[in-house]
This record gives C-alpha cells, sequence and structure tokens, in this order.
C-alpha cells in the first residue's frame, strides 16, 4: 500500500497539508515565510526535496508518529533522507522563547509529561511510564505558548521542573498562575484549605475563577498532543525537546490560522 503511493505527499498539494501536518495551507504558508526570514533554507548540500516538502516532513513526523521506515516512502525518499531532514530542520522550527511581556500580562504555568523511549533523559513517572517533565507557559489572554522549558526526567515534581528548567526565569516578574503543585515558587495559586476548617465564600470563589482560567492551559495541552509525537517519542537525545519547542510553535499557528 504505502509503495502505491510513494512520494504523492508534497506540500504543492494543499490537500496534504493539514492531514499530515495539522495545520491549514494558510497557516503553513506563514510559517513558510517565517522559515525564509530566518534563513531555513541557507547554501549548502542541496536536498532530493524542496524546503515546503521538507517542512512537511518533519510536521508530519509529528503529527503522525508514524516510523520513518513508514513515512519517507510517501515522500518518495529513504529513511536516512528523513532522519536527516528532521536532524536539521527540527531545531529550526522550535518556538522562539518571548522575551518581553506586557506589564498587565497574565501568564499560566503547568507541567506536562512525555512518554520518552530515551530513557537517558527520561525517568519513570506518576503515569509509570519513562516520560520527561515540560514547563510550558501560555498567554491567559491569547493562550498561544510564549515559553517551554527545557525537558527533565519525568520524576521531578512542578515546583521543582519550574526552576531547573529555565521557564522561571524567562518568565521573570510577570503574573503568572499555576495549581496547587508550585508551593513556595510566588506564583498565583488556589487558597489552600487547612485541616478541619472550611474556606469562607470569597476564597471558594476565587478558586472557582482560578479553576476556569487555569483550565486554558490545559485545553492547550490537548491541542498540543494532538501531535502524536509527544504521546511517545521515539527520538533519541535533544529530539523530545526540538519536537516539543516545534510543535509548540506549530500549536501557535494552528491557533491564529
Amino acid at each position: 500500500m504505502i509503495l502505491a503511493v510513494a512520494g504523492v505527499i508534497t506540500a504543492s498539494e494543499p490537500s496534504w497539508i493539514a492531514p499530515f501536518a495539522g495545520l491549514s495551507p494558510r497557516a503553513f504558508g506563514k510559517l513558510m515565510t517565517q522559515l525564509r526570514r530566518e534563513g531555513g533554507d541557507a547554501p549548502g548540500r542541496p536536498w532530493k526535496l524542496s524546503l515546503e516538502d521538507r517542512v512537511l516532513l518533519v510536521a508530519a513526523y509529528w503529527h503522525t508518529n508514524l516510523t520513518l521506515r513508514q513515512l519517507a516512502p510517501l515522500f518518495g525518499v529513504s529513511k536516512s533522507t528523513a532522519d536527516r531532514v528532521i536532524d536539521h530542520l527540527g531545531p529550526r522550527l522550535a518556538l522562539a522563547p518571548r522575551r518581553r511581556f506586557a506589564k498587565d500580562a497574565v501568564l499560566i504555568v503547568d507541567g506536562t509529561l512525555v512518554s520518552t523511549r530515551d530513557h537517558q533523559v527520561a525517568e519513570q513517572s506518576k503515569n509509570h511510564r519513562y516520560s520527561t517533565n515540560h514547563q510550558v507557559v501560555i498567554d491567559a489572554d491569547t493562550r498561544l505558548v510564549v515559553v517551554v522549558g527545557r525537558p527533565l526526567p519525568g520524576n521531578r515534581n512542578d515546583c521543582r521542573a519550574w526552576a531547573e528548567s529555565g521557564a522561571q526565569q524567562a518568565v521573570g516578574n510577570t503574573t503568572t498562575i499555576a495549581d496547587g503543585g508550585y508551593l513556595g515558587t510566588g506564583l498565583i495559586m488556589p487558597h489552600r484549605r487547612r485541616k478541619g476548617e472550611e474556606l469562607p465564600d470569597w476564597k471558594q470563589a476565587h478558586n472557582r475563577s482560578h479553576k476556569r482560567v487555569r483550565a486554558r492551559v490545559e485545553h492547550a495541552f490537548a491541542r498540543m498532543k494532538t501531535w502524536k509525537i509527544l504521546r511517545d517519542c521515539r527520538l533519541r537525545g535533544d529530539g523530545v525537546r526540538h519536537a516539543m519547542h516545534g510543535v509548540a510553535r506549530l500549536h501557535n499557528l494552528a491557533l491564529t490560522g
């Protein structure tokens, strides 16, 4: 079946983009414009595929999580060529962390676990799988991802991962909302009920409002994990970091259209 359709997937045919990249043709076009401005097709060894098709291949790998043996023939290239394309373009597709935030900006942070085959960068976590912990920060207003921390072993709790991943430094003093797992970080968390006591009505109302707003980061995780690489990452070394940062960028493009 794969051989029968070998080489037919190409970015020049817009109908392939949404099912394989998870982006509309318009959003994919915006991505290509950005990449060219960033020098994405720098001089060097010529590639068999155009830049558009190479970007589509990387996005398709992240979105479908097909093995390279399955994916490469669909683009008419060898497994080794597909591997080189992902190694070359994956880091270039990474989300650039926001450097400045408006004074009235409100951010939301939470950690998400990505199951990873590379046990050198992962540890068994609460989901009983080898995972990495990724601290993700979104803008509460736009719901766009603004910062993704460095991946840490999945047995790190969010409070520790917040500091060690670099996310805390990237956010600085910007107002940031978090759940109850970030004790001692100075972030805005829900009010805690002491044993044997009930929270006053105003604190309960604040917690309900906090929960509604904080749910936006959970929705972001759900959208990001439609790129199936974040459900079971087979990449080694920095591959999981490149995939997470790349998917964050694709998520933002998909959200803005």
